[in-house]
């Protein structure tokens, strides 16, 4: 867990108090989307790029693919979240959708479990934290929790999408 708190800590913070019904939150927006932009950017440097992902015009729905890579073959999910309407106070809840019911560690809808370790430290830095840091340590803490994940597939879906070349 400490490589995606190091992650998350090279992710720059928001300034900006505010959520989707805030009149601010065309500003928190775009500190939202920076922080997106540093964090892909620090991904793909480090060979560590795991999802693309895009919003509705309004930035509360967002929607994309992350993917897994092991022993060559890619993985493929569909990753959805929105913001709800207390955020950032609120953590968003990240879903994979195709992976509902597949892990104990998935909640009803493919909603990753983020509330016993990841809740307290969003707490402890909202409103500072945004969208890539719970991408970073969301997917983390998703790992770390279940170490069976990096060694087998049998958590994901019995079809890989493509083999790595």
């Amino acid at each position: 867990m400490a490589a995606h708190t190091s992650a998350a800590d090279q992710i720059p913070v928001c300034s900006v108090n505010a959520g989707p019904r805030s009149p601010e939150w065309k500003e928190r927006l775009k500190e939202e989307y920076m922080a997106l932009i540093a964090y892909i950017s620090q991904s793909k440097s480090s060979d560590r790029e795991w999802f693309k992902i895009e919003s509705n015009p309004e930035g509360t729905e967002w929607k994309g693919r992350c993917w897994y890579i092991h022993e060559m073959v890619k993985y493929e999910f569909q990753l959805l979240f929105d913001i709800p309407p207390t955020y950032p106070l609120t953590p968003i809840e990240l879903r994979l959708p195709e992976l509902d019911g597949k892990t104990s560690k998935m909640y009803r809808g493919g909603r990753i479990c983020l509330d016993v370790h990841f809740a307290p430290l969003w707490q402890k830095n909202a409103p500072k934290y945004g969208i890539a840091h719970a991408l970073a340590l969301g997917r983390g803490l998703c790992m770390a929790r279940n170490p069976e994940r990096r060694r087998s597939p049998l958590w994901v879906s019995s079809q890989p999408s493509s083999p790595v070349l």
